[in-house]
């Protein structure tokens, strides 16, 4: 049996740092609330790729076409031809292709993990935003063990992908999704196991669509 909130559609959103555990959780509360599971726009393997090597029509190409045009450094990517106006235009078509998408899932509901969920949706009465982190051995040694990856393999996802990510929303989105301001709830889960986490996201997401409809 779901375990819906009172009023508004629920709407979770969540941002992690590299290993901390955000799919599992995330996935475990959506089918708490009964509603849809939405994952990270790019996964680990993607942004290990080099990007050179990736097909010039992808997503992920894209939207590294569009950072370069921003000064962003974290890859090593010749900026795109074609001069200002197409580097706006292409910043332009990344950010409301992701914004449209994260709004279409929240009117129907749901967990969504990153894609700058907590920026887009802050005004949305009821929904939920929570950042999930641990210190970096942790998140090491957890994603080394979920994926099956050496933890030197994993600190190296980990330093590339937090840098990656952040700059994503920082040069598109013009927010540091680091930083709490953000965030209803900051959960460690060094300290506060999974199934700890889910129970506090579902009781915290019930109590704050409960405040909002009071509000109402």
């Amino acid at each position: 049996m779901s375990e819906q909130p009172v009023g508004n559609v629920p709407v979770v959103t969540l941002f992690e740092s590299y290993g901390a555990g955000a799919e599992a959780i995330g996935r475990r509360v959506a089918e708490r609330i009964g509603f849809p599971f939405h994952e990270q726009a790019f996964s680990s393997e993607q942004l290990e790729e080099n990007p050179k090597e990736r097909n010039s029509e992808d997503q992920l190409t894209k939207v590294y076409a569009a950072m370069a045009g921003r000064g962003f450094s974290g890859l090593n990517v010749s900026e795109p031809g074609g001069g200002i106006r197409e580097l706006q235009r292409d910043q332009y078509d990344v950010v409301m292709q992701n914004t449209q998408t994260v709004l279409e899932w929240a009117q129907a509901g749901g967990v969504i993990v990153g894609r700058n969920g907590a920026l887009i949706l802050h005004d949305t009465p009821g929904a939920l935003h929570v950042r999930v982190d641990a210190p970096v051995e942790f998140r090491l040694e957890q994603a080394a063990k979920h994926t099956g990856i050496s933890t030197k393999q994993a600190a190296k996802r980990q330093k590339r992908e937090d840098e990656i990510r952040a700059e994503m929303s920082m040069k598109l989105y013009g927010w540091d999704p680091r930083k709490i301001n953000y965030y209803d709830l900051v959960i460690n889960t060094a300290q506060v196991d999974i199934d700890s986490a889910v129970e506090i996201i579902v009781a915290a997401l019930r109590i704050k669509n409960g405040a909002t409809a009071a509000a109402g």
